[in-house]
């Protein structure tokens, strides 16, 4: 049976980059000690007025492409994770095919929100094993939240970030690496908590929306702390039982990266250090579907992950959507 492999990955921020103390003089009050010691975030990139979803896209996948050493005409498939498209209609795939010259790929794009990277993962992969026409996906999770944020509001405005992580996912025969399983769960209860809520058919954008601020990002509710942690903690523990491993024989986690206090009582549930999840929040922020392919991105780069081992890709997001991941490199 032909298994999907990761054989690249590429990641892109803007060139923009705001530090803490762009927020402090912005809102006048010192939010910088609070983001450094709760989330260890110090800086941000954000996209220019002329740069867009597509734009960095196109630049990770151009470097995960280099890295794979193969061309755009050799992608059967793309697929876009994104909860900022470039349009509502058409995808943002079908723009990243045309800039790319990838002639002889199909696209799509998904939005699970900040799980889309890891539920693109999961979808990828199961299209390479299911089909042999499938040899070379490139899948990326892309985010240019700073387009939607409300400068006002200190509880969005200061954390969350623009950028792109972008993987290629090869056919191998018969392979003892690749992808071994997933999970995905979903919480709709949640869905009317946090979102941007006009601009789709159910709250078209109007003057008054606009004057009201309604078509930016908000925190409606306040979830509850231990939401992810639990949850991530128990998808992490069924993905390895079913894949016949344990939490421990995992050499790499990463997971969504919007609290390091949700990540480090995740890995304290597991029983496992914190140094065994890669994090880059602290220079990026968050980056929602992007943040977790720009960690792979950044430990691919160090050399941190060695050939044999294993990580679980674990990403949470709006809706409340949750997707869980294992492969072996």
């Amino acid at each position: 049976m032909n298994n999907a492999v990761i054989i690249s990955t590429g990641s892109y921020a803007p060139d923009w980059i705001l530090p803490n103390q762009y927020f402090n003089d912005l809102l006048g009050e010192d939010v910088d000690t609070w983001l450094v010691d709760n989330l260890t975030i110090r800086q941000r990139h954000w996209c220019r007025d002329n740069e867009s979803t597509a734009d960095l896209c196109r630049h990770a996948s151009l470097r995960a492409l280099e890295n794979a050493r193969i061309q755009a005409t050799d992608l059967d498939l793309i697929i876009v994770a994104t909860d900022t498209p470039e349009f509502i209609s058409p995808s943002t795939a079908s723009v990243l095919q045309y800039q790319l010259g990838a002639t002889k790929a199909g696209t799509f794009d998904l939005n699970t929100a900040c799980a889309g990277f890891v539920t693109g993962l999961d979808v990828a992969s199961k299209y390479i094993r299911s089909d042999e026409r499938y040899r070379n996906i490139l899948v990326v999770g892309a985010y240019a939240m700073s387009k939607y944020l409300d400068m006002k509001d200190k509880k969005t405005v200061t954390l969350f970030a623009d950028g792109a992580g972008a993987v290629i996912l090869a056919s191998e025969k018969n392979s003892s690496r690749g992808f071994l399983g997933s999970t995905l769960h979903t919480e709709g209860q949640y869905h009317d908590w946090m979102g941007i809520y006009a601009g789709g058919t159910h709250q078209p954008v109007t003057e008054k929306i606009v004057r009201e601020k309604d078509h930016l990002l908000k925190f409606v509710k306040k979830f509850p702390k231990e939401l992810n942690p639990e949850t991530w903690t128990r998808m992490i523990r069924e993905l390895t039982q079913r894949i016949g491993i344990s939490p421990q024989n995992v050499q790499h986690y990463f997971f969504t990266q919007i609290n390091i206090n949700s990540i480090h009582q995740t890995l304290d549930h597991l029983g496992l250090p914190h140094d065994r999840a890669h994090n880059v929040m602290s220079e990026f922020g968050y980056t929602g579907s992007a943040c977790i392919p720009m960690a792979l991105d950044d430990a691919m780069k160090k050399e941190s992950i060695k050939p044999g081992e294993t990580a679980i890709f674990m990403g949470s997001g709006g809706g409340l959507a949750f997707a869980c991941a294992a492969f072996k490199f």
